[in-house]
This record gives structure tokens, C-alpha cells and sequence, in this order.
């Protein structure tokens, strides 16, 4: 018997993802985890902080999900799932991934590797007592992974940003505070223009086309989302289950509490009171010439998102 849901945030990140993260994690029954990808790695290798501010192997939220998961992460060889990861959960594997069948090789790697992720989602609804887990991880190539485990039992909500905003964003420096003095990631990835134009099309292309694939699928602009957030953040609950009052307010505010996020955006350390408000610094700062070979390179695929 299923004991848990599944609730996938997709899309390319930068594009508002983290903040309907959080609401949803707001949401009675709903249990926001963040980037549940990196955890094997800013998790239980480098020790990197919760969003409560302990450090992952001091949290004892997840030390619970641990023993219930695994029987304790000690149990767990970090690196030979980080291997494992590099051979299915790759950009370069989605094309195979998108097939009905897969190769046999191929097959048995993805399924060893999602049943990982099926006994941390289980774990995480036993432990937190909440029946939905959201996993904001957004990485196409894993969404790709867990359609062949989950089919139209996961729901996917795919947040997309214009692209243009999106690549200004990653390419800018923000130190991580999570990082600890061992990370090797002391800031946030930045990409160049075209970089994140190819990330953009990808990352954006999959969800859609998994959506063709059966898998049940809300499509969220975050433009429209800052437009009307009390409006478009009604439609997302319920999208993933949630009938009745939303914690945001016509106005667009809302509280959010310290949850325990283990990977993202810096802005899981927040907590108190947040508006949601379009960030539209990308138009000044980011270069003309950046724009335009952002518009150029996206443009077989930006159409079809109303860009």
C-alpha cells in the first residue's frame, strides 16, 4: 500500500521555485523537503546546514528519516550512491530516460537508484506525519527517473521563467550559507548565457514532454504567479490535493515557518513574514547582448511557455 504522495517541482531553477515551495510546505499535510538530489552529497558528505540551521547530521528530523529510510545513514555508502546517480541522473541519459522502455542496463540502475528515493519519501511522510511530500530537487533527468517508478502516481508542477530573467540570475555570485568549510561549493553554480539557455530548453522540455507521458502536470508561469499570487497559489493547492484556505493573502502576503529543507535556494533559511513581488532586475542589469542571444538560443522552445 502506498503511505506517502509525491508532489515534483520542476522546471529550471532561479525561476521562483523555492517560494511556492515554501507555501506549499505551509499547506496542512504537506511536507516541503527542498532538493532532495543533493542530499546524498551537501547531505551526508559535506554535512551542509538544514533549513532549521543544524547541520544535517545534528537535525534530528532527518536522523529520524534516516533510521526509518535505512536503518541510520551510517548504513548507506555516500560515494557508491553518488556513482550510482552519475550513471542514470545525468542530462546526457534524458533522451533514453523519455523512452517507454528502457534498455535493460539502464533499467536496472534506474530502479535501484529510485528506490532509494522511494524509502526516503516514505520515510519522510512516516516520520513528519504528513501524507504529501514535495520534492523540489527540479532536476529534469530525475523527474525522467522516478516517471518509471511512479507513472501518474507523482504530480508534477512545472515552474517556468522567462528565460532571459533566468539566465541573469545564474549568472550571478551568491555565496551558499549552508556551505561548510569543507563544501566544494562555497557559492551557488553560475552558468554563461548560453550555459543556462541550453539548461533552460532542457529543463523546461522534459516536464512538458512527461506531461504528454501521462504524468499528471501543472504548468506555473512564475510571471503570472507575482501577477496574481492569492489566485494562481489557490490553483496549485489544488492542484496537489490541498481544498480550502491558502496561506497567502490578497495582497500577497504570507508567514512562513522554518521547515527542513535540505538543499536550495538560500532563501530556506527564511522565515517570518515574505511578499511576493516580481524581481525584475534582470531588465537593467543584465546586458543587451546577453538578452538577445538568450532570445535567440531559446527560441525554438520559449514559444511554446508564451515567451
Amino acid at each position: 500500500m502506498e503511505d506517502f504522495r509525491l508532489v515534483f517541482v520542476g522546471g529550471m531553477g532561479r525561476s521562483g521555485s523555492t517560494l511556492i515551495e515554501r507555501l506549499l510546505g505551509e499547506l496542512p499535510g504537506m511536507c516541503a523537503v527542498g532538493e532532495l538530489v543533493h542530499l546524498w552529497r551537501r547531505g551526508l558528505v559535506d554535512d551542509e546546514s538544514c533549513g532549521c540551521g543544524a547541520a544535517f547530521s545534528g537535525c534530528a528530523f532527518w536522523k529520524d528519516v534516516g533510521v526509518e529510510a535505512f536503518g541510520g545513514w551510517d548504513r548507506l555508502d555516500p560515494h557508491e550512491i553518488l556513482d550510482l546517480k552519475a550513471s542514470v541522473d545525468r542530462t546526457r541519459f534524458i533522451p533514453n530516460l523519455l523512452a517507454r522502455e528502457l534498455p535493460d542496463e539502464l533499467a536496472s540502475r534506474v530502479e535501484r537508484y529510485t528506490e532509494l528515493y522511494d524509502r526516503l519519501y516514505a520515510a519522510i511522510a512516516r516520520v513528519s506525519g504528513q501524507p504529501t511530500v514535495v520534492d523540489a530537487s527540479k532536476h529534469a533527468s530525475l523527474a525522467a527517473c522516478l516517471r518509471h517508478r511512479y507513472g501518474d502516481r507523482m504530480r508534477i508542477l512545472h515552474v517556468v521563467r522567462d528565460p532571459r530573467a533566468v539566465a541573469h540570475s545564474w549568472s550571478r555570485r551568491v555565496p551558499r550559507p549552508d556551505a561548510t568549510g569543507t563544501s566544494p561549493e562555497q557559492e551557488m553554480a553560475r552558468y554563461s548565457p548560453a550555459r543556462a539557455s541550453v539548461q533552460w530548453t532542457a529543463e523546461n522540455v522534459v516536464p512538458a514532454l512527461l506531461a504528454r507521458r501521462g504524468v499528471p502536470t501543472m504548468r506555473v508561469r512564475y510571471e503570472d504567479f507575482v501577477a496574481e499570487p492569492l489566485r494562481m497559489f489557490q490553483e496549485i493547492a489544488g492542484f496537489v490535493g490541498h481544498r480550502g484556505e491558502v496561506p497567502i493573502g490578497a495582497d500577497g502576503t504570507a508567514h512562513l515557518w522554518s521547515g527542513h529543507a535540505v538543499s536550495g535556494n538560500p532563501m530556506r533559511f527564511s522565515s517570518g513574514p515574505v511578499t511576493v513581488r516580481e524581481d525584475t532586475a534582470w531588465r537593467e542589469g543584465f546586458a543587451y547582448r546577453h538578452q538577445l542571444l538568450v532570445s535567440a538560443l531559446t527560441v525554438p522552445t520559449r514559444w511554446r511557455f508564451g515567451y
